[in-house]
């Protein structure tokens, strides 16, 4: 075998991960899904002024996505999966930490819905990437819902009260 073949073959394995084309497409689905769910969630904290935007909340989803998606590709048990799913909730919570901003006063507290927005596209992204994507696309419209129409039902709300 020569130096070239080798190189050839070696880069072949190298890339063998999605070697059939059902792979290449389910591999390829998810992640673009996750990067459109995400972007959606992100477009609607960026079109709000919020500092977490599309980018953000694209790679969140993204990589919750691939998080499961190798280990899953690679045989990983139930107990392993739980294991990196742990791991990766309690590792978003530093992300969103740094979007949460205390104001002078015990009342003041901004970016928690942000926070909370960002956690749910990681939730959404393991969902994506453990194959369903049905349950992804619900939540996703949930998570709208709740950005979009539920500020006006409450300030709805608080006007009547008065």
């Amino acid at each position: 075998m020569s130096f070239w073949d080798a190189v050839l073959a070696t880069l072949a394995n190298e890339f063998s991960d999605l070697s059939t084309p059902e792979q290449f497409t389910q591999v390829t689905l998810r992640l673009l899904l996750a990067a459109l769910l995400g972007g959606l969630l992100g477009l609607e904290r960026e079109t709000s002024g919020k500092a977490a935007g599309v980018r953000t909340h694209m790679l969140v989803a993204i990589g919750s996505a691939m998080f499961v998606l190798v280990p899953a590709q690679m045989g990983a048990e139930h107990d392993a999966m739980s294991r990196v799913i742990q791991g990766l909730v309690a590792g978003i919570g530093f992300l969103c930490a740094g979007t949460i901003i205390k104001g002078d006063s015990m009342t003041e507290v901004k970016g928690l819905t942000t926070a909370a927005g960002i956690w749910l596209t990681a939730a959404i992204g393991i969902t994506i990437g453990m194959g369903r994507e049905a349950t992804a696309v619900l939540a996703t419209l949930m998570a709208l819902f709740i950005f979009n129409t539920v500020p006006h039902l409450i300030a709805w709300l608080e006007k009547r009260a008065r």
